[in-house]
């Protein structure tokens, strides 16, 4: 064993290479930004444009429509990232440049006009895209060929991912529910701009790992490697990284239900009280940490347990693991399907938290045995003159994944029916009970007991809804009053109301049979501008969707999600030694390294 005195880059913690902790805290304090964005973000969209705190007023099945781009978008960013840190900057150049436009991408969301919202999406586009697959190639960087190490240090690194979503889902989440949407936007910046400074003040402990591009600046062996054509084998890795990232698709277009359909089921749909006085209810947001807080638990259990089964013998392949991650993580969307009963087994139910705890546990374990492994797998078998682009390739199919989960999520939202009120208010205030409001003045919040259209508010009310006499009749839930003379359903053309009558009477829904929706009255937001027009009672909208449908539509999309995912894994597994004959045994002979072969990136005179 050498005796010299280690330089910074050489040196360990914990038995991985100190640059990968730095690696660690950029990318847990990038993450922070990131989840503690999006955990907000669909929320934000769908939140009235006339609350205390203002939303954009969208659709539910807009604002997961937008989410479906935005997050796909992120992740295909990702290829031209990694095309221009191996062409031109080199992987830690690119980090760099990414994270000051993460910087400034997070820092414009703060500012409460749509320009920003958009600007600021498009910055944090551009940064995910130049940082995200190049800060993980480096942490490949950082170990020898054949370390066993690598697949724990890519596992470590993901913990560190998922501390920064813990940790953001919780606080991001808990500023924007009380101080609102726009200081959680300010919060998640300013991690951001924490985990670059760690990124520039830990440059010493990265040296030679991330610096390889095509230009002058490479070694002669780099440069050679980047002039020369693949052979055979590097080819047929290709195709099995390709193939692989069909993997990455189907993965995560189950699993990124979580900031979408979960994230506005979660709200709408589960019980979140908790009795406390301090915190009597649980934003929906919070709910997003479950699957970080679990990965900060279990993450170097299920690492460990895979270093355990490889050493006894058994199967224990990239491929393999991915396989049985998709499976777990799919299983996990049964206990979606229990929630969906339960809420629905009564009227206007809800369902316990214990299923969203359970499901996102299973999608824990699944993303641990998938996605750190994958990214090993990658700086195994990339060849080196596409090592960034071909990890800019799998955050693509992590991106198309996304969408295709924007997708489905969309799909799981009816469009709503929609009409407008045609009485005054006087007439819809027996339908509404006074209550505590927050209300902007010049002094700052203040909060008044009153009607809620008083102050131009929001306000729902639930009803039975059937057919009769080839007619749409409203009845209020309660008491059974008459709904029909407060408001009517729009007749545009262009509007899907004409279709209600039509579907009560397919499915056969009388008055002894009727099926329910929340009706909910809201102003429209450019008329609630207007100060002269304040608690006028006129300008209302009015739309809703059918309980029964609506859930029926989610439990549909939860079983599908188990029975694709589950026999897309078993399917895998069927071809498993086929594709493994492609690798060509990259990872067969995975060892503990010796003291003396660790260093990839030391000095050449280490041993004198």
């Amino acid at each position: 064993m050498s005796t010299a005195i280690k330089q910074p880059h050489q040196k360990e913690l914990f038995g991985h290479p100190v640059g990968l902790f730095i690696l660690f805290f950029t990318e847990m304090w990038e993450r922070f930004s990131y989840y503690g964005m999006r955990g907000i973000l669909v929320l934000y969209m769908a939140t009235s444009a006339t609350a205390i705190d203002p939303g954009l007023g969208w659709t539910n099945k807009d604002a997961i429509w937008l989410y479906g781009w935005y997050t796909m978008l992120v992740y295909v960013a990702s290829i031209p990232g990694g095309w221009i840190a191996d062409k031109f900057l080199g992987q830690k150049k690119t980090v760099m440049l990414g994270g000051l436009l993460l910087c400034f991408g997070h820092g414009i969301l703060a500012i409460p006009q749509d320009w920003a919202f958009f600007t600021g999406l498009l910055l944090i586009i551009l940064g995910v895209g130049g940082l995200k697959p190049n800060i993980s190639t480096m942490v490949g960087g950082l170990y020898k060929e054949g370390d066993i190490r690598r697949d724990s240090g890519f596992t470590i690194f993901y913990i560190g991912i998922n501390i920064g979503a813990f940790l953001a889902s919780i606080t991001v989440g808990l500023v924007a529910y009380y101080y609102g949407w726009h200081y959680g936007f300010g919060l998640a910046g300013i991690g951001m701009l924490l985990g670059q400074l760690v990124f520039v003040w830990g440059q010493k402990f990265l040296k030679g790992v991330g610096e390889f591009s095509g230009g002058q600046e490479a070694s002669l062996a780099e440069q050679e490697a980047a002039k020369r054509s693949l052979n055979k084998i590097e080819k047929d890795r290709v195709v099995v990284l390709l193939i692989s990232f069909l993997i990455v698709v189907v993965f995560w277009g189950a699993f990124e239900q979580a900031g979408g359909l979960m994230n506005l089921y979660t709200d709408a749909k589960v019980d979140r009280t908790t009795g406390w006085s301090w915190l009597a209810e649980i934003p929906a947001a919070v709910f997003q940490s479950l699957n970080a807080g679990y990965i900060i638990i279990f993450g170097t259990i299920i690492g460990g347990f895979w270093i355990w089964w490889k050493k006894k013998g058994k199967e224990s392949s990239s491929l393999f693991k991915m396989a049985i991650g998709t499976i777990i993580m799919g299983l996990g969307y049964v206990f979606m399907m229990l929630a969906s009963k339960e809420a629905s087994a009564e009227t206007f139910g809800k369902a316990a938290m214990i299923w969203i705890f359970l499901a996102y546990l299973f999608h824990t374990i699944g993303e641990l045995c998938t996605s750190p492994v994958a990214l090993s797998f990658i700086t195994k078998l990339a060849p080196l003159k596409y090592a960034s682009i071909m990890m800019g390739v799998y955050f693509a199919a992590t991106g198309f994944g996304n969408k295709l989960a924007g997708s489905i999520g969309e799909s799981a939202q009816l469009e709503p029916f929609e009409g407008k009120m045609t009485v005054s208010k006087e007439a819809v205030m027996p339908y509404m009970s006074k209550d505590t409001i927050e209300v902007k003045t010049e002094s700052g919040i203040k909060k008044i007991f009153d009607y809620p259209i008083n102050e131009d508010k929001n306000f729902s009310v639930k009803a039975s809804v059937y057919s009769e006499n080839d007619k749409v009749i409203f009845k209020e839930y309660e008491k059974g009053t008459d709904l029909n003379n407060i408001f009517e359903l729009s007749k545009k053309e262009d509007s899907n109301t004409s279709e209600l009558l039509a579907t009560l009477k397919e499915n056969k829904i009388t008055a002894s049979n009727p099926y329910h929706a929340k009706l909910v009255f809201e102003k429209d937001k450019d008329k609630a501008q207007i100060t002269e027009n304040k608690g006028d009672g006129k300008d209302y909208g009015v739309s809703f969707v059918l309980e029964e449908q609506q859930s029926e539509v989610e439990y549909t999309t939860f079983k599908w999600l188990v029975i694709f995912t589950v026999a897309f894994g078993l399917l895998l597994i069927l071809f498993l030694k086929r594709l493994k004959k492609l690798t060509h045994g990259a990872e067969d002979n995975e060892h503990e390294m010796l003291e003396a072969e660790k260093y990839e990136i030391a000095d050449p005179d280490i041993n004198n």
